[in-house]
């Protein structure tokens, strides 16, 4: 391909809303173009690259068992209905209603799509275990997309799900997943991790996220040197030993006029907000109940939807909060609240003497104990784990970090088979629902985890077996001599089967040299006429500052060599 005939619309300046390198780079290297928020087009540099992490998705599903299809974007709503998903996605789920007046949703993905297809066509254990996949546009109707294709409403992903009669077998399918990601991660060139994961809106009881750890991830990674690592909605961290050394004091009741905050609080009753007690009044799938977390944590909504065994949670309303308690916001208590479930962080548990709400306006209690002045009834780990915490494995200080998620798989279970019907025969005749697995991947964001991860203040770096073109070709000059051997190098580098991109422009050799270096190509040759008068042409990748002069056939033997080895090293 010739530059001059390419279309490679690069640009010097950053555009003005990117925030991260990943949305800064793929602009100014000509990859992609805004349309609207949340909405790109991929340019053909951009393009061969999200093909060529496609191609390497391919190959691995298809050797790992899967099966691929392709599903409609456009989903009745009516499933949606069936499955519990529709209130459950809440705003970020695109839908209108079309002109018959049925309510129609843009697949975010397509658990119920398949799972209907599966029902209507598998009837027999025999016909299982079933794994099919699809390499699709999605769409999230996001609040505020960002972050370039890290955050966006409209995003290429592949979605695979299987099928099958027992635990067991889906735990089989499940692992040849996992390792089928790990080998497609590791062909991409991806410094990553796997986590244990919060399953979310998807559902399911196992899941993991494979994240590639980089500030400009919005996802929290926390990790101990002892090889936990979680995402920060399933993190869990080690409970506050129970206070000992405190006698129980009795209980009595103080004026807190005003005082709803935990910074309020603190200074009023000169008290650390770890002696405080945080009941907090939710909905869980629209029944109430209370939440208590210690003043310095923070409520995990997931864990405390597992806990109820409820599919989401939210908080109250004011009106709904006093009704229940007596009180105004700010002065909710577990002593006396009798009108709804309580359940209880197990770092509250231990604690002793706190403060907490009166359940009465302007009223606080000190002196509670909990199991002596409120039942716990239910306790379990509800917070969301913090720095400082200690590893609930082997007492380690937890590590926070950034990452990008850029795949998830889920052992979903019976969750959708049973809400859709999809059952077949066992050995015995006997109907059973089906079990399934989930396993997606985001192809724009393994694009821009490259680049947040493999770039320099000159661009990007690319991999070389995702990079748009392997070797570049800059042709300095149009003299004969030139012209001659940038045709001869094209053209031996084409045959030895090299993806070559030739820079046959009239600009200026600096303007060359800084394109080269913004787009990425992993080699570079210089055909210029001052190495040319002594036989040799430059050779040079991306990531090394000095060339290397060889005379051209060596040059063409050299760059296949180190082309042919980079392939080999992932395993292509």
């Amino acid at each position: 391909m010739k530059w001059s005939k390419a279309f490679i619309p690069t640009v010097k300046e950053d555009p003005s809303d990117a925030e991260v390198l990943s949305h800064k780079l793929m602009v100014r290297a000509g990859l992609m173009r805004k349309l609207a928020a949340g909405a790109y087009t991929y340019l053909p540099l951009g393009y061969r690259t999200l093909r060529k992490i496609e191609q390497i998705i391919r190959q691995e599903m298809d050797a790992a068992g899967a099966q691929e299809l392709h599903m409609p974007v456009i989903q009745p709503g009516e499933l949606w209905e069936r499955s519990g998903r529709l209130k459950a996605y809440g705003p970020v789920l695109m839908n209108f209603t079309d002109r018959h007046g049925r309510r129609v949703v843009l697949g975010p993905t397509h658990e119920e799509v398949i799972t209907t297809l599966v029902a209507n066509n598998i009837s027999s254990y025999k016909q299982l275990p079933l794994n099919l996949y699809q390499i699709q546009t999605k769409f999230r109707d996001e609040y505020r997309p960002r972050f370039g294709v890290l955050r966006t409403r409209e995003f290429l992903m592949k979605d695979a799900y299987s099928f099958h009669l027992t635990l067991d077998d889906l735990k089989i399918t499940y692992q040849k997943m996992y390792d089928a990601y790990c080998r497609i991660f590791d062909r991409c060139g991806l410094d990553y991790i796997v986590v244990e994961a919060e399953s979310g809106p998807i559902g399911g009881e196992s899941s993991h996220e494979f994240m590639v750890p980089t500030e400009a991830g919005e996802d929290t990674l926390v990790r101990c040197s002892c090889g936990y690592a979680a995402n920060l909605e399933r993190a869990t961290a080690a409970t506050p030993q129970k206070e000992t050394k405190e006698s129980p004091k009795d209980l009595r009741e103080m004026h807190t006029p005003g005082a709803t905050t935990i910074e309020e609080l603190t200074k009023l009753l000169k008290v650390p907000a770890e002696k405080l007690i945080k009941t907090l009044v939710l909905l869980g799938d629209g029944k109430p109940l209370a939440a208590l977390i210690r003043g310095d944590h923070e409520l995990n909504e997931a864990k405390l939807a597992h806990a109820a065994g409820v599919a989401n949670v939210e908080m109250a309303d004011a009106q709904t909060i006093e009704k229940l308690t007596g009180a105004a916001v700010g002065f909710a208590g577990p002593v006396g609240l009798s009108k709804l479930p309580i359940i209880t962080d197990k770092a509250v548990q231990g604690m002793a003497n706190a403060a907490t709400g009166a359940n009465k306006t302007d009223y606080h209690l000190l002196g509670v104990n909990p199991g002596r002045d409120f039942a716990l009834s239910s306790v379990a780990d509800i917070r969301l784990a913090q720095p400082g915490d200690r590893c609930a494995k082997c007492g380690g200080e937890l590590q926070f970090s950034k990452g990008i998620e850029i795949g998830h798989v889920f052992q979903l279970g019976t969750k959708y088979s049973q809400a859709l019907g999809a059952d077949v025969l066992d050995e015995k005749g006997k109907t059973q629902p089906l079990i399934m697995g989930c396993y997606g991947i985001g192809l724009n964001r393994i694009m821009a985890a490259t680049i947040e991860t493999g770039a320099d203040e000159q661009g990007i770096i690319w991999p070389m077996n995702i990079a748009p073109f392997q070797v570049i070709l800059v042709q300095l000059g149009q003299s004969d001599q030139v012209l001659t051997t940038a045709q001869k190098l094209y053209e031996d580098l084409t045959a030895r089967g090299c993806e070559v991109l030739w820079d046959d422009r009239s600009a200026r050799p600096g303007v060359k040299f800084n394109d080269a270096d913004l787009i990425g190509i992993p080699l570079r040759i210089t055909i210029g006429e001052k190495a040319l008068a002594n036989g040799n042409v430059e050779l040079k990748p991306r990531t090394e500052k000095q060339p290397q002069l060889l005379e051209p056939s060596r040059a063409v033997e050299a760059t296949a060599k180190i082309i042919q080895s980079e392939l080999k090293a992932f395993n292509i």
